[in-house]
């Protein structure tokens, strides 16, 4: 046990403090509400000092001192208020004031009027809107009018010559006639975000903020996180949709609805629209957001927001191969009453029950709702429906990672949070791209490269990571097995494994010695195209290191041996002992927002909640009693089988005839999109519940208008295990509903009694009733305690029990307490490259677009960022194909072909190409193949065989 911090006294303004250990005169004195004028610092950032406006008098010493940083000592007595301390804070606020221009960007047009030295300030340490006077250059003039500051005619006359505005970037303003150079910028850019694009050129009067070597915004290698925006203290940079007044109707604690980081947030709203959206000072991400989390909000109001129940009308075809027209659904469909519509969408379903059996139903619910609506989405399947055929999303992304997670450790979810790579000092990040996919998480993952932390960057595909990579290990596609079997045989062969950690906390070692004895280094460095030398290096840096620590992402996931990649891994940190302990463990990074806590609601066909087989006897026999119905005690089918099953032939008694589809778009997510499109166009009845009209729904039957992530209220568990309450800061448009309210009118529907009384359609006793049913994992998270918390990390056993962000220290939740080692071979793709399909088509998400783009592309900023659809190749490969970036391809596979323009990008190896999944014009699932992975169940996205070939521009798409 660390000894007790002793704190320091001192005297400030003639008042006995105290500070902290390492706190300095500034923090210190806020803690004890005691404010003094800042500017060029603020919570987050390292303190500068170079702004002056914080000085202090400090008895004995000659020269005022920046409080910001300096650090008390025992016995200083300090003056923030003394005439001559004061007179200086003045004189600086005076001096930035008078360069300031007559307009400013960031105005309360509603302040309330308040003395002078009175100020009211956030727990950040930054002017509340709601509380500071009015004035145009935010914190400037709050602090300058609550000092009594105004600027003398003659010092106005001496103002610097203003810089232009620079109006180029679409989710930024640029206006630097404000700036007062406190570089906040460039600590946030540099420093937090490690994105290296704001720095500062120059000296004396010419000394001024800079993007890269002085571009414009837009032209700058800015990725539009926004913590620039977030730490400018006049608005100089401010996001466009929110300059000038500050005014507010209200601000709304949630979550961010995009990636499974899960930022917290907070919505500024006016006239009933989410006007912008700051990073919260949540655990896991302390303020931090990136572009999408920041920018993407404005989906919400996109004008195709399904605002009716809509019903298809009679003898109009379902057409799987047609393009979907959103703003012309008129011709398609008829709009409906909620009674009208859930009367045909519960009829249709139960008919086909009653006609052909539960089993030919199915449903796939959302990863990118909330745990409740996952909850109940899974009970109605199993309990209305009548079997297990339940799935969502995770089948495309992790469920190899989960499958071989419960084999090997006996639980699906996360070891430790990403920010325990603070205490690594080894990183291997593999097959994934976290810069574009959990920009948030690559944070904290670069801030610790910069302190000294070694990353492995192990992919195909050499990303944005690579630049801050010890070691980049780009390994052929396809050959995860060998270069980790490499890795775990330098391990043992060199006597680098952890004896103590084998010998009382593993199971089957010997066979995992046995397995990788033939998998040298040497001989497997032709396989995966990674020199002996590198492995073995690598290898005992991983084993040696006090901590090394694991994330992985899809590119490891997504393959017909997906499940054997994970099990590799599981292998590598056992036999290091690298698990357990602070900055060790396994962390596969989720995609989408709450597709753990989907999972660990039960919202997949083999598992009730929390992870209980629904064959298992005692875990069945519970549900049927707690739930008070018969259930099915054969596991369902998943994503991808319940689409071939609805192509099954009519004889066939388990083809599935029914879908209920909430906040999932198969048409797009799933691989082989065409055969995927004419399974769901097959089905005799398929509803939909969404906030567009996306490519799904536009197959459907009956289209039910839900509510997006701002107009709900309800809980998320994110990648680390935290269970995040969201709140509604919006109504629905028009006659849209709550997604929980439809699944219990569905519920109703299908001939279930169910009744949850309250607000938000009784999100509050459903999460109860969850409890219950997870209460080996939440049991200590209360609603009421979720209200007042915001984030609790699960296991969290009982009311008084903080959660435990790391978990197996002692022991595994397996039958013997012991992680299971699970040999595994190398075996090749389902399909390989060949004379007439010679690359490798690899698959992934891009920074500003998600999932299959119905939110994100429907974005303002988002899609003006990336609008158009692109495929990469490497350099070489573009010249050896005669192509120059931005030309014009087709890529097809034996299952589909798209055309797309191309970019360099020297990161994709050669003989592949890379696609984004978002876009429907040229969507990538079109190619893709559904072998499925044995175990997960999970198609191979990651590795199929394509052609590539210069096409002349599109029709109306220009050269």
């Amino acid at each position: 046990m660390s000894p007790p911090s002793i704190a320091i006294p001192f005297d400030l303004d003639g008042q006995p403090l105290q500070a902290q250990p390492g706190e300095s005169i500034w923090q210190a004195a806020r803690r004890h509400g005691v404010q003094i004028p800042h500017l060029c610092h603020t919570d987050g950032l390292r303190p500068d000092g170079n702004c002056r406006a914080c000085v202090v008098e400090i008895d004995g010493e000659r020269a005022l001192a920046p409080s910001c940083c300096r650090q008390p000592t025992p016995g200083m007595r300090v003056h923030a208020q003394s005439p001559r301390a004061r007179k200086s804070q003045q004189m600086v606020l005076e001096l930035l004031l008078s360069d300031m221009p007559d307009t400013g960007y960031k105005w309360n047009d509603d302040a309330k009027t308040i003395a002078a030295g009175a100020c009211q300030v956030s727990a950040r340490g930054q002017f509340c809107p709601e509380s500071a006077p009015v004035g145009q250059h935010g914190e400037l003039s709050a602090w300058a009018d609550a000092l009594g500051v105004a600027v003398r005619p003659a010092l106005a006359a001496l103002r610097r010559a203003q810089p232009a505005s620079d109006p180029s970037h679409p989710a930024i303003a640029v206006n630097l006639d404000a700036c007062i150079q406190c570089t906040r910028c460039v600590r946030a850019c540099r420093e937090s975000q490690v994105n290296d694009v704001i720095g500062y050129a120059l000296r004396g009067a010419d000394s001024k903020i800079v993007f890269d070597l002085d571009d414009s915004l837009e032209s700058s290698t800015c990725v539009a996180c926004g913590e620039c925006v977030q730490a400018c203290p006049t608005g100089a940079l401010s996001p466009r949709t929110h300059v000038g007044s500050q005014k507010v109707d209200r601000t709304v604690d949630s979550v961010c609805p995009f990636c499974g980081v899960g930022c917290l947030v907070t919505y500024n709203v006016r006239d009933e629209k989410i006007i912008s959206v700051q990073g919260r000072d949540g655990p896991a991400n302390h303020g931090r957001l990136c572009v999408k989390g920041r920018f993407g909000f404005d989906y919400a109001h996109h004008p195709q927001r399904l605002t009716v129940p809509l019903v298809r009308k009679p003898g109009v075809p379902k057409d799987g191969q047609g393009a979907v027209r959103p703003d012309d659904w008129r011709e398609v469909f008829r709009e409906a009453t909620w009674d009208e519509a859930l009367q045909l969408a519960a009829g249709g379903l139960r008919a086909l029950r009653d006609a052909h059996g539960p089993r030919a139903l199915a449903g796939f619910g959302s990863a990118k709702g909330s745990n409740e609506e996952a909850y109940l989405f899974q009970k109605l399947v199993r309990t209305g429906f009548g079997s297990n055929n339940v799935d969502h999303c995770t089948r495309l992304c992790h469920a190899s990672s989960v499958a071989a997670l419960l084999e090997g450790v006996g639980s699906g979810a996360v070891s430790n949070p990403v920010s325990d790579v603070a205490h690594a000092e080894v990183i291997l990040v593999i097959g994934s791209n976290p810069a574009s996919n959990h920009p948030v998480a690559a944070t904290w993952m670069k801030n610790a490269a910069k302190r000294g932390a070694k990353i492995v960057l192990a992919d195909p595909r050499v990303t944005d990571m690579g630049r801050h990579a010890w070691r980049t290990l780009q390994f052929k596609a396809d050959t995860d097995v060998a270069m980790l079997n490499a890795l775990i045989h330098t391990v043992i062969a060199e006597g680098l494994v952890d004896q103590d950690f084998i010998r009382d906390r593993t199971s089957h070692f010997e066979a995992l010695r046995e397995n990788v004895r033939a998998c040298s280094p040497e001989a497997m460095a032709p396989v995966c195209g990674i020199p002996a030398a590198t492995l073995r290096e690598v290898a005992r840096a991983f084993a040696t290191a006090r901590a090394s620590m694991i994330l992985w992402g899809m590119g490891v996931s997504q393959h017909v041996h997906g499940t054997d990649n994970v099990r590799c891994l599981i292998a590598l940190a056992a036999v290091t002992g690298q698990i357990g302990r602070p900055g060790t463990g396994l962390h596969p990074l989720r995609g989408q927002n709450n597709v753990q806590g989907a999972s660990d609601a039960g919202l997949i066909p083999m598992m009730f909640p929390n992870y209980q087989r629904v064959d298992n006897p005692q875990a069945h026999a519970w549900f049927e009693q707690f739930w008070g119905l018969p259930l099915d005690d054969a596991p369902g089918y998943t994503v991808v089988e319940i689409m071939d099953k609805a192509l099954a032939h009519e004889a066939d008694p388990h083809k599935v005839r029914g879908m209920y589809i909430m906040g999932e778009n198969p048409a797009m997510s799933d691989p082989d999109l065409n055969h995927a499109r004419q399974a769901l166009a097959s089905l005799s009845h398929l509803v939909v519940q969404d906030i567009f009209l996306t490519e799904t729904a536009w197959l459907a039957d009956v289209v039910l208008p839900a509510s997006a992530w701002p107009e709900k209220t309800g809980s998320v568990s994110n990648t680390d295990r935290m269970v995040q309450l969201g709140r509604r800061a919006l109504s629905p448009p028009g006659d849209a509903r709550p997604d929980l309210w439809i699944i219990q009118q569905m519920a109703k529907g299908m001939g279930l009694r169910w009744a949850y009384e309250g607000a938000e359609s009784g999100v509050a006793a459903v999460y109860e009733e969850m409890r219950q049913a997870m209460a080996g994992a939440i049991a200590g998270i209360t609603w009421e305690r979720l209200e007042r918390e915001s984030s609790v990390t699960y296991p969290c056993l009982s009311a008084d029990d903080p959660g435990q962000p790391i978990v197996f220290t002692d022991r595994f939740p397996t039958p013997t307490g012991r992680v299971t080692l699970v040999p595994a071979d190398i075996i090749a793709a389902d399909e390989r490259p060949d004379a007439d399909y010679p690359l490798v088509l690899i698959t992934g998400r891009q920074l500003e677009h998600w999932h299959t783009g119905s939110m994100t592309r429907r974005s303002a900023v988002l899609d003006a960022i990336e609008p158009h659809a692109s495929a990469s190749l490497h350099g070489d490969e573009l010249a050896r194909l005669g192509l120059a970036p931005g030309g014009w391809v087709a890529i097809r596979s034996r299952r589909g072909a798209v055309q797309v323009r191309v970019r360099r990008d020297d990161g994709t190896p050669r003989g592949a190409v890379f696609m984004p999944f978002a876009y429907v014009e040229a969507a990538a699932n079109l190619l893709t193949n559904a072998a499925l992975d044995p175990f997960g169940k999970i198609p191979e996205f990651k590795y199929c065989a394509v052609a590539v070939q210069g096409i002349a521009p599109p029709q109306g798409q220009g050269a």
